[in-house]
């Protein structure tokens, strides 16, 4: 996850009120359904996390890619996307319990490869160390590291400390959203017809998200790691990612930006490092938000490689 503020004030997702575009509502616990959607056969099964303020369908592309090769599931958190809408920030405990309640009720079979994004990859590390004999592979997509916050530069505390404060931005006008949808749409350019429409009218709808469930992320998410049982030794691989994000360049100067990114690899690097078989890797060629897009080669080359390997 980027250092970026958040809003700091709890509150309920705004969640599509439709059935997915793809996949299937299932039902975790009374009046609270989740949506999965899942392609391909074998195993182990990867399984996507989605950063704050993405959602499953955001990796379509990747996942009908690892469905050539084996199991792939997307789902929606609840509080995002197509799922049942919760307030927000949650736990770690909270999502990753819940998780693995929908894995089950969907029969999806483990072992799973996590791959988790930003916050996700948060998910996913503590995913593993509440449920280690269920994890084949951790993929860590530019993930949140719960020192991030306190080795950032003093201005980057700062700021961050000054806009958290500030009240909750207005309703976007008519013209923001054109502009904006103009700007989000070629993301989406390759997605099929029937999924592209829906999910760039959420993310238009949806965008306080990421900062409702990034509330809590430099304490109690943060603490959660800190306070878990060490990664179980599995292969995992983490991506950096220190190329252009343009969301970053309009928080940081180019100066500030490339300090977050030096501090931010070598928390990656030490992470890969704590566990017998990690690697690090480091994409200087894209951004955080969309890696997986800017870069699908070398995300998918890292998901073949624990494929390869599981349990070994």
């Amino acid at each position: 996850m980027p250092l970026q503020p958040t809003d700091g004030r709890p509150g309920t997702a705004v969640t599509s009120t439709t059935e997915p575009p793809l996949g299937h509502l299932y039902e975790v616990a009374p009046g609270r359904r989740l949506m999965l959607h899942r392609s391909g056969t074998g195993g182990p099964t990867v399984v996507f996390l989605p950063g704050a303020g993405l959602v499953g369908l955001d990796f379509l592309n990747t996942h009908d890619r690892v469905a050539e090769l084996t199991t792939s599931v997307l789902y929606d958190r609840a509080g995002t996307g197509w799922s049942s809408p919760v307030d927000l920030p949650r736990t770690a405990a909270d999502v990753v319990g819940e998780l693995h309640g929908l894995l089950r009720t969907a029969a999806v079979p483990g072992p799973y490869v996590l791959v988790g994004h930003s916050l996700g990859g948060a998910y996913a590390r503590h995913f593993a160390q509440r449920f280690p004999d269920e994890v084949a592979g951790l993929l860590l997509l530019d993930p949140f590291h719960e020192d991030i916050h306190d080795r950032a530069p003093r201005e980057v505390r700062e700021k961050l400390a000054l806009m958290t404060g500030q009240e909750e931005p207005p309703e976007p006008t008519r013209e923001q959203l054109d502009a904006a949808r103009t700007q989000i749409a070629p993301l989406f350019a390759a997605w099929p017809d029937t999924v592209r429409e829906p999910l760039v009218d959420y993310h238009l709808t949806a965008w306080r998200t990421a900062l409702r469930e990034g509330r809590n992320v430099y304490d109690e998410v943060a603490d959660e790691l800190r306070h878990a049982p060490t990664l179980p030794d599995v292969p995992l691989i983490v991506l950096s990612a220190t190329g252009y994000d343009a969301t970053q360049s309009q928080l940081w100067s180019e100066e500030t930006l490339r300090e977050i990114n030096r501090g931010k690899c070598a928390l990656h690097a030490q992470l890969a490092a704590s566990v017998p078989r990690g690697a690090h890797r480091v994409l200087d060629d894209a951004g955080h938000g969309f890696l997986h897009e800017e870069r699908p080669d070398a995300v998918l080359q890292a998901i073949t490689d624990l494929l390869a390997r599981p349990g070994d």
